[in-house]
């Protein structure tokens, strides 16, 4: 029982401590996390200014769960005076804890971008980011061997755990840097209507270029490794419908730790029309699914209203760990606001996007 307990012990302390220390945060809706992913993203939106806050909670049913909070904020500058470029500022903020070990991750990043547009449908643009992290972990609740007596394979929580000394328990803090590329293309219909539109954006990000040190145990200083973010997102509008498809798919690698997620949304509209002012109000209901290669189905919901939308989903686990966890995953939610609407339209021919 006691060999037992040790190996559940290193496997448990395996997953809390370095794979959260190896790998970054992510969520499984990547395309409402766009700073995250890409700072080229940075304003790319239509519209003047974006909020958007996201939150996940994974693992609960196992043991302890890990829970991540963020907010991110970007807007476009100069965009009345530069007419075929402009600039981008964001910000983003998160908060991320992991298991037993409350191994916490805060970050504050800012971002820059710039846009051009090379005709009227197609723009590519570049971003950098930049900003200030610290990670830690408490160890107060952890569990180690040498707390185990030989005799009664009992756990006392008083003895020893030959930790002390070894284990950095004081926060690392450390400066962290980013850049990224993307490319849009978009191809709007005569008829302002009309649901016959179809875009696409490709693009790819490149986090932690510096390799920030971090230090957990005495003596031993670890390097953040490089992160590569390859995504891509279109939509595909069904002429004469109130039906689009809308894809996407998102590859991240960073050293030997790789993630794929791919899938698409069924994107159903509804537009309502003000007979006072002639404005558009146009709602949206999105119902469909992404697929994480080899750990997770992910069924995804999501509703429009003029500048709001939310979106839910629940990842269910089918990698190897289906059996303790009971194939459940985790919980996530996204909240967005742009202002202005930004698919609202006038019909004496303002912008529909």
């Amino acid at each position: 029982m006691k060999k037992i307990n040790r190996f559940l012990l290193v496997i448990y302390l395996a997953a809390t401590v370095t794979g959260a220390i190896s790998q970054d945060i992510h969520f499984s809706q990547f395309y409402e996390t766009p700073l995250l992913i890409n700072p080229a993203l940075t304003g790319a939106f239509n519209g003047d200014v974006r909020a958007i806050i996201n939150y996940k909670n994974q693992w609960k049913s196992i043991s302890n769960p890990y829970r991540t909070e963020m907010f991110s904020f970007d807007a476009g500058i100069l965009k009345k005076k530069w007419s075929r470029t402009h600039l981008s500022t964001g910000i983003l903020i998160y908060n991320d804890k992991a298991g037993k070990s409350k191994f916490g991750t805060t970050q504050v990043n800012l971002a820059l971008s710039a846009t051009v547009s090379l005709n009227d449908k197609n723009a590519v643009s570049a971003g950098l980011l930049g900003g200030i992290a610290q990670k830690g972990i408490k160890n107060t609740d952890l569990k180690w061997g040498n707390q185990y007596d030989e005799t009664s394979s009992a756990y006392n929580p008083n003895a020893a755990s030959g930790e002390e000394g070894v284990l950095n328990a004081d926060p690392s803090i450390y400066g962290d840097f980013g850049a990224g590329l993307n490319w849009s293309f978009i191809n709007k219909p005569a008829n302002m209507t009309s649901n016959d539109k179809f875009t696409v954006n490709v693009g790819a990000g490149f986090f932690h270029i510096n390799k920030p040190s971090q230090k957990f145990y005495a003596g031993d200083i670890e390097n953040l490794y490089t992160k590569l973010v390859i995504h891509g997102k279109s939509y595909i509008g069904l002429k004469n419908k109130s039906i689009a498809i809308v894809p996407g798919f998102m590859f991240l690698k960073q050293k030997t730790a790789q993630e794929i997620n791919a899938g698409a949304l069924i994107r159903y509209s509804l537009k309502e029309e003000s007979k006072y002012t002639g404005f558009v109000k146009e709602s949206a209901f999105y119902l469909g699914g992404y697929f994480r290669v080899g750990d997770a189905f992910i069924p995804t919901v999501a509703f429009e209203i003029a500048n709001f939308s939310v979106g839910l989903n629940y990842d269910i686990n089918i990698s190897n760990l289906k059996t303790a966890s009971n194939g459940k995953g985790g919980f996530e939610i996204s909240l967005r606001y742009i202002n202005p609407n930004p698919f609202s339209y006038t019909k004496k021919g303002g912008a529909m996007f």
